[in-house]
């Protein structure tokens, strides 16, 4: 049926497509007896919790950062049977975005190229929809990642302001964060991926967050979000910061700015222009990445796997290659609401 509904989905802007199906789902959810069916249709298949970090999950599959970058749909994802979702990238100011359009399809590649630029409501608004979201939704076991980046305006010399202003107005109301500098679509975010950089964010927010953490409470995890694009000693240089600080987590990986082995024309590729690119062409790669980052830590740093997940063989593919939880993008789009419970079924 998604496969029908997804031929004339695909017919319209990507971007408007997004906002126009999330509300017409939203619509339904509100309704009492659609969302509970819905739920039930939904449902993935029973599994084990997860624990990571610190935190239960109820299940390892999530949806990454960039699908509801303002926590607008928190009630319908976990309607679709998402373990945790991870909203942003929020930016401490709102911002626009980069023109559109801005988000692209690769139908023969099973992949999408965006370009979004950090566009989000900013913290306050966001942290504030969050805080009406736990009050609401008290028993919900849903877990909820903050992702964070900092304002287009911002030097870097100065981002590590941002970001500490984001972690502070969202500290109370997410579980965990995700320090993103590895977007491709902020001009010279991924430089602050170098090693002193790095130390220099993730460390101070290792103490505020010590700061902010009620006495006989644990901190809230601190994760970094890392491009694939990074080579081994890149890579390296990553893995042994995190070491030294004691970082909580990592994601890998999020978008690459390749466009190798693509089957869609140069010539289109050519027209659509910059952006990261995300699917199925990212598997192998984001795989890759997540193998060397456990092998070399020895499984100490607990990964979220990221790219080119679409079928619960994939999901298996990163557990093998040491991912504690995965999480997912493009495959929602291309496969449809009932992703979850279809990488259920054969990923036990």
């Amino acid at each position: 049926m998604y496969q029908l509904i997804r031929k004339l989905l695909f017919l319209f802007d990507a971007e408007n497509v997004h906002h126009f199906a999330m509300n017409v789902f939203k619509t339904g959810c509100s309704i009492g007896f659609i969302r509970r069916l819905l739920t039930s249709s939904f449902k993935p298949e029973a599994g084990a919790p997860a624990t990571a970090f610190g935190l239960t999950f109820k299940n390892r599959i999530g949806l990454a950062a960039g699908f509801d970058k303002n926590a607008l749909y928190l009630r319908e994802l976990e309607t679709m049977g998402f373990g945790y979702v991870e909203i942003g990238t929020v930016t401490p100011l709102p911002q626009a975005g980069n023109d559109r359009p801005r988000l692209f399809r690769l139908p023969k590649d099973k992949a999408l190229i965006n370009r979004m630029g950090f566009n989000n409501d900013g913290v306050k608004v966001i942290a504030d929809r969050l805080k009406k979201w736990k009050e609401q939704h008290a028993s919900s076991p849903l877990i909820i990642g903050g992702n964070i980046g900092k304002n287009k305006v911002t030097p870097n010399e100065d981002a590590w302001k941002d970001y500490e202003i984001c972690f502070r107005e969202l500290y109370a109301v997410v579980d965990y964060f995700v320090v993103n500098v590895s977007s491709p679509n902020t001009p010279g975010l991924r430089a602050l991926q170098e090693k002193d950089s790095l130390r220099k964010i993730l460390s101070h927010l290792q103490t505020i967050n010590l700061q902010l953490t009620p006495s006989g409470k644990e901190p809230k995890p601190l994760l970094l979000k890392i491009a694939p694009d990074l080579t081994m000693e890149q890579i390296d240089d990553v893995v042994d910061l995190a070491l030294e600080i004691q970082l909580d987590g990592l994601v890998a990986a999020n978008t690459t700015i390749s466009r190798e082995n693509l089957q869609t024309p140069a010539a289109t590729l050519e027209a659509i222009g910059a952006g990261g690119l995300s699917g199925k062409p990212l598997l192998t790669r984001s795989t890759e990445v997540v193998r060397y980052i456990c092998e070399k830590t020895g499984g100490k740093i607990p990964v979220i796997g990221s790219g080119g997940i679409f079928t619960g063989e994939d999901a298996a593919a990163k557990e093998a290659a040491g991912a504690s939880l995965v999480q997912l993008w493009t495959g929602f789009i291309y496969e449809g609401p009932a992703i979850v419970k279809k990488i259920s079924r054969t990923w036990k």
